[in-house]
């Protein structure tokens, strides 16, 4: 059985646009309408701060405060979350000399931002993702750690260990140092990470790969065939410290390569993520515009499917401009497949009408200017 996880209170303060912010809400989805530059990404924005991570927009955070205030923000919410209801604050603080993130649960200073994810996980589409398979493989590749980090919370953690490895190796390449024993103990250091890294990105997309399979439909959201390119691409079989052997004994070989070019060659950073509209049998990329958008969000719902059948526990899903470009059917399958999914959803528009098939699932907010009105 899935259970819902909802926010039933969200404050502002000093969060982009917004001075003073607060909202009441029910378990329902959550649509926010109004006029373009009115605010409603910035909302869903503050939603995204409930998640390890910079948000939706990758945002630096001071830049998150806004214009004319203090220098800081908070964002506090009321989550019925995965281990009861608990209260989440965090933000900036401008009495500080530390710009980093504080984040407090039930009044208590978190550890780390990771315990987040005891309480929810959030999941989010945005219009700037709507070139995720003609664009660089980095921004695949950072789409694919958020999918896994949603079910692997330690995934972040390894992945920035493994960078801060990867920048210490590299700064002794370019510096000729090649002691043996120094380099020997970062490179397996990084072979640890790496492999643990490529694993669960392949154990994710197993996974992903077999539900999608499960639920292929005609409802005009076509399927997604995933797999993964750019690193021991078909070798990642076997027991792991053999992979780790293996992957050390590559970066040993490659030093002096290494060096010459200035950075790592080899390993998960170089990593792809390939995609194919299964119905067309065709490669994303090549796809059109429209069925590019329709296949990420088939595959934003069948990841959060996902979360929910291995968690117990719904995702919050943050949808930009979800309706945009549809036609009437065509949205009220898509509502459809949100609702069953069996969270909370956040959806954004210019034009209310356009989410009426929603009907009563949906609690209706007009955003204008900083301010938010229900109905």
């Amino acid at each position: 059985m899935t259970h819902t996880v909802s926010l039933s209170r969200l404050m502002l303060t000093d969060f982009r646009n917004y001075a003073q912010m607060s909202l009441t809400l029910d378990a329902r989805h959550v649509v926010l309408t109004g006029e373009n530059g009115a605010g409603k990404t910035n909302l869903m924005e503050a939603v995204s701060f409930l998640s390890p991570g910079r948000g939706l927009r990758r945002a630096v955070l001071a830049d998150v405060a806004r214009a004319d205030g203090a220098g800081g923000f908070s964002v506090f919410a009321e989550v019925e979350g995965m281990e009861d209801t608990v209260g989440i604050g965090t933000g900036i603080d401008a009495s500080e000399e530390s710009t980093a993130r504080r984040l407090v649960l039930n009044g208590t200073q978190a550890r780390t931002v990771d315990e987040l994810t005891d309480h929810l996980r959030v999941l989010w589409l945005t219009p700037a993702m709507d070139g995720l398979f003609t664009g660089p493989s980095s921004d695949r590749r950072r789409f694919l750690d958020r999918l896994v980090l949603s079910l692997d919370p330690a995934h972040g953690r390894r992945a920035s260990d493994f960078e801060r490895a990867m920048r210490g190796r590299n700064k002794l390449l370019s510096e000729g140092r090649f002691d043996r024993t120094w380099v020997d103990g970062i490179e397996r250091q990084m072979a640890a990470l790496g492999i643990a890294m490529a694993l669960a990105r392949q154990e994710m997309l197993g996974l992903l790969s077999r539900l999608i399979g499960e639920q292929i439909t005609d409802d005009g959201f076509p399927s997604a065939q995933l797999t993964l390119s750019g690193f021991l691409d078909g070798e990642l079989e076997g027991p792991a410290i053999d992979l780790e052997d293996r992957y050390a004994g590559l970066l040993a070989e490659g030093r002096n390569r290494d060096a010459a070019a200035g950075r790592t060659l080899e390993g998960p950073h170089r990593s792809d993520l390939l995609i194919r509209h299964i119905e067309k049998d065709m490669e994303a990329e090549r796809c059109s515009t429209g069925e590019q958008k329709a296949l990420l969000v088939g595959l934003i719902l069948a990841h959060a499917k996902l979360v929910a059948n291995l968690t117990g526990h719904a995702p919050v899903l943050l949808l930009d401009e979800i309706a945009a470009h549809l036609d009437s059917g065509r949205r009220a399958l898509l509502f459809d497949r949100i609702d069953a999914i069996g969270g909370q959803s956040f959806m954004t528009g210019t034009d209310r009408s356009m989410f009426d098939a929603l009907g009563s699932r949906a609690q209706f907010l007009t955003v204008s200017h900083g301010a938010i009105t229900m109905g």
